[in-house]
């Protein structure tokens, strides 16, 4: 399968605060190649593990555990160079912060479509645009900065 094989060796960040679906996410994008780091809920958790790998790609809910929220986060990620994907069914807040993202698929989603919409995405950020766009995944203007200066 042609998008197991570009998820080999990417690495994510997924910042969500309902462990469950986390877990069955984590468990389709391994399966599809990619490493996971350690999920989590909170904000200074995904930030250490940003700065200990830095991952690929960060896939962040917009509301996270306490007072800690996703668009702060996905601020603090992009300053570190690394792009966000919005898992959020906060449709509006996650438009409302496009500058922050490269993207937003809005709840419910499958694990199918998150493995598409992840591999849509960094073939995206490379300057790739042989792969359809996932239907649900909003893409935002802000992806085109994300592009690699070899893609550009």
């Amino acid at each position: 399968m042609e998008t197991a094989k570009s998820l080999r060796g990417v690495t994510l960040l997924i910042v969500e605060d309902d462990i469950l679906p986390a877990m069955a996410l984590q468990d389709a994008l391994e399966d599809a190649g990619c490493h996971v780091l350690d999920l989590t809920g909170r904000h200074h958790e995904a930030i250490l593990a940003a700065r200990a790998r830095k991952p690929d790609l960060a896939l962040v809910n917009v509301e996270l555990h306490g007072r800690d929220d996703g668009i702060a986060l996905a601020e603090e990620l992009k300053a570190m160079g690394i792009p966000v994907l919005f898992i959020s069914g906060q449709v509006s807040r996650a438009r409302s912060a496009q500058t922050v993202a490269i993207g937003s698929l809005p709840k419910p989603y499958s694990p199918a479509d998150m493995v598409g919409a992840v591999a849509y995405l960094l073939r995206h950020i490379e300057g790739d645009e042989t792969l359809p766009r996932p239907a649900r995944l909003e893409v935002f203007n802000s992806a085109s900065t994300w592009l690699t200066p070899d893609a550009a």
